[in-house]
């Protein structure tokens, strides 16, 4: 084996020799870009949404209510469907155009799937910091779902294809780490622009997302294609040429014959998915279904989300709020290292069984914490309180809404 290069192991046992080359990592930097800005959208939604100035040019409702000290209950204050529009809709187009990206990312290839993403990411990011009205706001959000649904299609997929099998676990990682440092980057960019004054520090949190848009569709530009996708496509010289460039040697014939048989087997599957279906794939699958399930069920996405207006309901003041943000941004950047470092030592389930116990661990804390700490005093934990202070009910302005 040479110096600075390694063999890929298959199942099979078959040895495949392969160098990190540059191109290997700076592909995978670059398209893992796609992580960046689907956590800085994340991110960047709950910190602008608990600005006065945002909420007061596009949901005066939520505004007055945040300004009503005889409204009990800070989560009645943003109890708004507009509101939730702005977030969820992200989300919603996401998953709508993750089946149109299924097909560009089979039939295009995956390069180009991300050029798309970052064709989306960059109208949807001008239409936000822009936005004059509700209706341009959504249609700036939906947009950057479109960019959300066909980044992660491909960017995950190319990161598996043009990586060695050694380090495959963690540069496949990488688009998580990006994800997690997107949404740290956002919460301590919406801390800095709550501070400005003159009611715009909103639009540069959203024309920020700018910034990772646009290396993701430079980067789109610069790198090249998998050999997996150009030899799903028919182009296996093309193919060949690009394994022989990324492995940083001459002796790639056996992993390319392997990509060819590989492929020819997937052509000659009939109805994947009535396949997937069957009786001896069954397991398999409520393994994978089960997990992304229940993953979501843990409510993680929403804290993401809506990290600042919790912390904001939960009794904290403003600032409070923003950097208490920023430190449960931090811990999730510093946890995805982590699992970057080990996963390929210790393995997956290792390490999916240890984030189960902690997250158990960690939610019976926090119902406990709930349970015996009154709501309006949670900001003193952090030294921060709520602006405003509630006055009981009164019968010209009730308690709930």
């Amino acid at each position: 084996m040479p110096a600075g290069g390694f063999s890929s192991v298959t199942p099979a046992g078959v040895e495949f020799e392969a160098k990190i080359t540059p191109i290997v990592i700076i592909s995978c930097i670059m398209a893992a870009t796609g992580g960046l800005m689907f956590g800085y959208d994340v991110g960047v939604s709950g910190g602008v949404t608990s600005m006065p100035d945002f909420l007061k040019k596009f949901f005066p409702v939520v505004y007055r209510k945040t300004r009503n000290p005889g409204i009990d209950g800070n989560y009645c204050k943003y109890d708004n469907q507009g509101l939730q529009l702005f977030t969820s809709s992200l989300y919603l187009a996401g998953l709508t155009a993750t089946f149109f990206a299924s097909y560009t990312t089979r039939r295009l290839g995956r390069r180009l799937t991300m050029l798309i993403a970052g064709f989306f990411f960059i109208v949807g990011v001008v239409l936000n910091a822009a936005a004059q009205d509700l209706a341009m706001l959504i249609t700036g959000r939906i947009l950057l779902g479109c960019g959300v649904g066909f980044a992660n299609q491909a960017v995950p997929l190319f990161l598996s294809e043009i990586a060695p099998t050694r380090i495959r676990g963690g540069l496949n990682i990488l688009f998580q780490l990006n994800v997690t440092i997107g949404i740290l980057f956002a919460n301590l960019v919406n801390y800095g622009t709550a501070k400005i004054t003159g009611g715009w520090g909103w639009r540069l949190s959203l024309g920020l997302a700018g910034i990772p848009a646009l290396l993701l569709t430079v980067g789109a530009l610069l790198v090249v294609d998998s050999p997996n996708s150009l030899i799903e496509r028919g182009r296996l010289d093309e193919g060949k040429a690009v394994l022989r460039k990324i492995r940083g040697t001459d002796k790639i014939e056996p992993e390319f014959l392997e990509l060819v048989e590989a492929s020819r087997i997937a052509k000659e599957v009939k109805h994947p998915f009535r396949n997937l279906l069957k009786r001896r794939n069954r397991p398999q699958l409520v393994i994978a279904v089960a997990l992304q399930i229940f993953q979501q069920f843990t409510g993680i996405n929403a804290i993401m989300f809506y990290a600042p207006v919790l912390f904001n309901t939960l009794g904290f003041g403003n600032d409070a709020s923003l950097y208490s943000a920023v430190i449960t941004g931090a811990v999730n950047v510093l946890s995805t290292v982590v699992s970057i470092y080990s996963v390929d030592k210790v393995g997956r389930r290792v390490l999916l069984l240890e984030a189960g116990v902690q997250m158990f661990i960690s939610q019976v804390i926090i119902a406990i914490i709930l349970a015996f700490k009154p709501l309006h005093g949670l900001g003193d934990l952090l030294g921060g309180s709520s602006p405003v202070k509630h006055s009981p009910s009164r019968p010209d302005q009730p308690g709930r809404v």
